[in-house]
């Protein structure tokens, strides 16, 4: 299978006063097409800035970050706002929706900053909210919704600019249990329906056994590799 994401000898380093603290230290992996990545660890653990890194939302000490046959460390901030825009999706722990504009308004918004215009952005966000099964509450601002129907629409939003690959931070962490289940099986459909590729970051293993593949991280270094495809009790991979 065609990689999409390539990792090689990733460092992090933050000077904290005299100190020098590895944030993230010789990470290396790749991540196929069409895969469901989920990044475990706990608060402190690396993940996030992992996260960060790949999303182009900050920058590496030293490696290389390989996106779809594109070097992003090399890239300048104007050409990672062109490249977050473009190729990338993103859910967020808080759902980060507009109070003022409906479900179909907040889905169709990033198309705004493609140029696209008013009537094609609303006709794909139409079909995004089908895709998500939130039709019936197009016209409902966000306070109209639950936290579960506001991430469907958080989810509709990513995938309404076709990106090449999603990013989500703690995606359910603002929800109940049933609910977040709901939400993970939406997000397992959708990269099997769409050929999406999902890079999730949580502190929850129950979670991350909706991926296909779970990379343990832990004092900014990979741990342990599972991969969820493999029968229960198969290998891991170190």
């Amino acid at each position: 299978m065609e990689n999409v994401i390539q990792v090689k000898d990733l460092y992090k380093l933050y000077k904290v006063g005299d100190e020098v603290v590895r944030a993230l230290e010789n990470i290396n992996f790749t991540v196929a097409r069409g895969e469901f990545v989920a990044i475990v660890g706990t608060s402190g653990s690396g993940k996030s800035t992992l996260l960060n890194m790949l999303a182009g939302l900050e920058g590496p000490t030293k490696g290389e970050i390989v996106v779809g046959g594109e070097h992003i460390e090399k890239r300048t901030e104007e050409e990672l706002v062109t490249y977050r825009r473009k190729k990338v999706g993103f859910i967020f722990q808080s759902f980060h929706l507009m109070p003022m504009l409906t479900a179909l308004e907040n889905v169709a918004l990033p198309l705004s900053f493609q140029g696209v215009s008013k009537k094609e952005r609303l006709q794909e966000a139409v079909k995004m909210l089908q895709k998500v099964r939130l039709s019936s509450h197009k016209e409902h601002v966000p306070m109209q919704m639950s936290g579960g129907q506001q991430q469907r629409v958080g989810i509709a939003r990513a995938l309404v600019v076709d990106p090449q690959i999603i990013f989500a931070d703690e995606p359910t962490g603002n929800l109940d249990s049933q609910t977040s289940e709901e939400i993970m099986t939406l997000m397992q459909k959708v990269v099997r329906d769409n050929q999406k590729t999902l890079v999730m970051v949580t502190h929850d293993d129950n979670l991350a056994t909706y991926a296909d593949r779970v990379f343990h991280i832990k004092d900014g270094q990979i741990t342990k590799i599972v991969d969820n495809r493999r029968e229960e009790g198969g290998k891991e991979d170190e």
